[in-house]
């Protein structure tokens, strides 16, 4: 495997003041620069592409339902019209032998929505809970 290249399964998540948050997938890390199309006066041949603002995507956490409530306890405060309780985190991606290989912080998450697990007496998969936040921006 070339050196510049990471693997995608060796990952942690950093939540501020929450003890334990184990994931078995991350996604939304993203950052999108909208573009501006200006239209020059007298000049019918071209369209100035422009960068316009900044758009981050939400973060979305899956994880196999664990015993601790404590993200939900957060998603409800947050629901309850309680926004200061935003919080920083952070994604980190590791190599085999352990070591920090990359880090994204993010600031002042909160979470937006909360999907429960699909539930069937038929199925023997595990139950996934899903948690998407919406933060601030990298930091």
């Amino acid at each position: 495997m070339d050196g510049d290249t990471f693997v995608g399964c060796r990952f942690y998540l950093q939540i501020e003041g929450v003890s334990k948050a184990v994931f078995a997938e991350i996604s939304g890390l993203q950052v999108e620069t909208e573009i501006f199309e200006y239209a020059e006066g007298g000049n019918n041949g071209f369209v100035h592409r422009l960068p316009g603002p900044i758009r981050v995507g939400n973060i979305t956490l899956k994880r196999g339902l664990a015993g601790s409530d404590e993200l939900f306890k957060w998603y409800m405060k947050i629901v309850q019209g309680k926004l200061d309780d935003r919080r920083n985190l952070s994604v980190l991606i590791y190599n085999t032998e352990g070591e920090e290989l990359q880090r994204w912080n993010f600031i002042k998450a909160y979470p937006v929505r909360w999907v429960g697990p699909s539930l069937d007496a038929n199925n023997s998969s595990v139950a996934i809970e899903t948690f998407e936040l919406a933060h601030a921006g990298l930091g």
